[in-house]
Formats: structure tokens, sequence, C-alpha cells
């Protein structure tokens, strides 16, 4: 195998676990990114404009960041992160069944709120609980565990493809107008961030005709084995009520002579997870809480707060280039054929799952912080090339694909590459992660309306800008690293900056 025995063991050791977590992401990405090609679909079975299905997006998109700060929340024990993650997962699937029922727009709005707390819930507890498992070997498994949001976002337009509407899904005496704008305006409303459609005039009374019931029914089913998933996993480890039993499953040989250590280390196993269930991985409110604060350096915060400026700008690239790609593609000077210009969006999602399977392997071999230099770089490289090569069609494609990649590995890579520095003390996985999720909102918004304003080729030179950025931030982050104090014996127990002590046994804690 390509990583050594002692990895290879504790996977195994670890199998359920972590095969559970990576199915709970799938769910995640299922369910990022099916709105937009569903959206007009939606708007003509809750009967509303254009711009008040918009909101739909807004709904998901915040709640999905309230649920990353909130989900920490359950991070306490064992036993509340997976029931957290049971009911998330369990709520993406009655999601799907319901939305087709949602006649209203403000209805629909808010079950989409409750999928993005869902999601939210899953991004902060999933990559909190990996990286608790395997810590210093945990990058490897964060690439995998990414790899399954590429491969749900990339499934869920598949599916519900077949049961789009061709024709405008709302039949009356302007249909026949409408209709022949519907194929340039569905491929606008892209996964993450709907165009400026205002000057599209679509009616929005008559008899509502669309298939798409099905595609959400479909995913429903296709979702409803993560939840089980989970359920078994809360089975395996005793901690359903009414399963519970006194009695827990005999440890093998191998597993048995790991547990078997001195008094000594029992007691310093014992006081290193007091230390850490005391000092790490918090919500964001406990994070921001002074008692956090007291003895860190200033290179403790400087380090939280570089790497969630590097991911608010990589994964804010991320939303605004798959939401502005078709649109820039369609305008001069390319003015690329709509049919043709609608794979691009699906090009640059194929090549992120790619570069995610691509990683595991890399990962491996490769330390965190050479990956995210290399991410970061051939983002900025990207760019300029197709600042350079503007005219080119093919280009694009080119860059897009190339910029799938860059981009596929940087949010694991730069949690392994905090979490390493800070010695799995600080808040970095929750800070991190709602970084990442305020940027992919923020740049979608800021990026639309500089578009609006100043026109199609200002989307590449945001992208230029915001990769400068991450660069920029990335390189602050490694000299906040060099400053960051080593580990030392004398520094103060309640202190951040002190790195917890770990038995690296392998174990799934409970």
């Amino acid at each position: 195998m390509w990583w050594d025995e002692r990895v290879s063991a504790r996977f195994r050791r670890n199998l359920q676990p972590t095969l559970t977590y990576w199915s709970v992401f799938f769910s995640f990405g299922l369910c990022i990114a099916f709105l937009g090609p569903t959206l007009l679909d939606l708007r003509c079975q809750t009967q509303s404009s254009l711009s008040q299905i918009t909101w739909v997006f807004f709904s998901q998109q915040f709640c999905l960041l309230l649920g990353s700060c909130l989900g920490g929340v359950f991070k306490r024990t064992l036993a509340q992160s997976l029931f957290a993650l049971f009911a998330s997962s369990l709520a993406i699937s009655l999601v799907f069944a319901i939305i087709p029922l949602c006649h209203n727009v403000v209805v629909l709005a808010v079950v989409m709120a409750v999928a993005g707390l869902a999601m939210g819930c899953i991004d902060t507890i999933s990559n909190m609980q990996l990286v608790k498992i395997y810590q210093k070997d945990s990058a490897v498994f964060l690439q995998a565990l990414h790899f399954f949001v590429g491969f749900g976002a990339l499934l869920s337009p598949l599916i519900a493809d077949p049961f789009l509407s061709d024709t405008n899904c709302i039949l009356s005496n302007s249909t026949a107008n409408a209709s022949s704008n519907l194929p340039h305006i569905r491929k606008s409303l892209v996964p993450h961030h709907p165009g400026n459609l205002s000057h599209y005039d679509l009616p929005m009374k008559g008899m509502v005709v669309t298939r798409v019931s099905y595609a959400f029914w479909i995913m429903a089913l296709i979702n409803l084995p993560v939840p089980i998933a989970v359920f078994f996993l809360l089975y395996k480890e005793r901690m359903v009520p009414c399963f519970n039993s006194s009695s827990h499953p005999l440890l093998s040989a191998d597993e048995l002579a790991m547990e078997t250590r001195p008094t000594e280390k029992d007691d310093l196993s014992a006081a290193a997870q007091r230390a850490q269930a005391a000092g790490g991985h918090d919500d964001l409110f406990s994070c921001c809480q002074s008692k956090n604060f007291r003895g860190a350096s200033y290179t403790y915060f400087a380090v939280h707060i570089t790497g969630a400026l590097v991911l608010f700008m990589t994964d804010g690239i991320v939303g605004e280039y798959s939401g502005f790609i078709y649109s820039y593609a369609v305008e001069e000077p390319l003015s690329v054929v709509h049919k043709v210009a609608g794979y691009l969006p699906s090009l640059f999602w194929a090549f992120i799952t790619l570069g995610r399977l691509i990683s595991i392997p890399v990962s491996y071999r490769m330390k965190p912080a050479t990956m995210v230099f290399i991410n970061v770089v051939g983002v900025l490289i990207t760019f300029l090339l197709l600042l350079i090569f503007s005219y080119s069609v093919v280009f694009l494609f080119v860059g897009t694909a190339s910029l799938g990649l860059f981009l596929s590995s940087t949010f694991p890579s730069m949690l392994a590459y905090t979490e390493d520095i800070l010695q799995y003390r600080g808040c970095a996985t929750t800070v991190l992660v709602t970084g990442a999720g305020i940027g992919e909102m923020v740049l979608q918004l800021l990026v639309g309306s500089i578009i609006h304003d100043r026109g199609s080729y200002s989307f590449l030179v945001c992208g230029m800008i915001f990769g400068g950025l991450a660069f920029t931030f990335y390189a602050f982050l490694l000299f906040f690293h060099r400053m960051y104090p080593k580990p030392s014996a004398d520094l103060d127990d309640a202190s951040p900056d002190k790195p917890a002590i770990t038995e690296d046994t392998g174990q799934y804690q409970r």
C-alpha cells in the first residue's frame, strides 16, 4: 500500500467511523449543488418571480454559515457529535422529500434554511472528528472527506437534468416568448449564485407543468443510507438509549495490547484527554470567550486569522467562479454558444472532484504546507494566463479545469496545516470553516455587483485580485508559523499555546 503499516492499521481500527464521516460529507455535496439547475422549475412550482426565488439561495447560504458556527457546540462528546450528524443527514433526506410539496416561496426558503443548518453542522463536525481521530495523519483522510463533497456536488445536477423542463413550466399566453429564453436563463442559474435575470420576463400565473419532483425524491432515496450508517455507528458505540447495554465489545489481541499501558501512561492519557476537552475545537462562540485567550501569544491569534483569510479567498473563488463562469463565457469577446458554455461549471466541479481524488495519495507523501503553496500559486498563475489569453475559448476550458485542480485540495490541506501548527489546541477547524463559508457568500455578492457595473471582463480581474490576496495571506501564515512558540515544558498548562499531549494509540476516542 502507498501508506505505511501504522497508518493502515489506524485506518482499519477506525474504519466504520471514517467511512461514516465520508458518507455524511456526500450528503453535504449532494445538497449544495442541486439548487441552481432546478431553480427555474422551483420558481414555476412556487409561482414566484425570479427576484423572489433568488432569496432561496440566500437562506441556504446564510444558514449554512450559521450552522458552521454552531456545529462546534455538539463536539463536546462523541454521542452529541453523532446524534447531530444523524439529525443533519436525516434532515437533508427529509428536505429533498419535502421540496416538491412547497408551493410557496417563503416555505421553500424556510426548508432550504433547515438544509443549510444541517449542511453547516455536517461541515464542522465531520472535519473536527476526523482531525481528532487521526491528528498528525489527518491530511490524507481530510482529502478523501472533501472528495465526497465534490462527488455529491457532481452527482445531484446529473440526477436532476433528465427531469428539468425543456420549455417554460408555467403555461400561459406569453409562454412562447419565454420559452426561447429558457435555456439561457437555466444555464445562468448555476449551483451557487444566480446572475442578473431581471430583463427576462417569464409568466407567473398559469398551469404548472414540471417533473422535477421525481429528481428530489430520487435524491432523498440516494441519501437515505447516510443517516442509517450514522445510526449503526451510534449502535456500535452503545449510544442508542433503547439499545444501550452495560457490556462492551471485546477488543482483538492487537487492540488489547495497544490498550495495555503502565499506570503512569494511563494517568498521562487521562490528563491529556481532559486538557483536550477543555481547550481545543470549540464552537465559534466558545472560542471567543476571554478564558481561551489567557496566556496566548499574538501568533496564536495570527495563525487562526491568516488561515481563515486564505480560505476566505480560495473558497470565495470557488463560489464566484462556478457562479459566473457561464455568464462570462457567453458575453463578448468570447461569445461562446450557450450550450457549450453550459459545460464550464460542470467541468469546473468535475476537476475539483478529480483533484480531491488525486490529492488522497499525494497528501500522504507531501506536507500540507507544500500542497497549500502549490495550490495558491497555481490559482494565481491560472488567473494570470486567463487574463493574457482572454480571447481564447480553448484556454478558457483549459484554465477552468486547471483552476478546479488547484482549488480542490486547498481547504483540507490548509485545515491539516493549521491544526499541525497549533498542535490541535486552538479553534482552527471552527474558525477556518466559518471563514470559508463567509468568503463563499460574500465574494459571490461582491463579484456579482462588480460584473453588473463594470462588465464581464472584471470577473477575471476579481479572480486575479482574490488569488493574489490568498497568496499574500499564506505568506503571512508562513511567517507566523516561524514565529509561533515551539512546545516547551515550562509553558503554563492553561495556555492555548501549549500542545496537547496525546497518547497515539489510534483508537476511536469516545
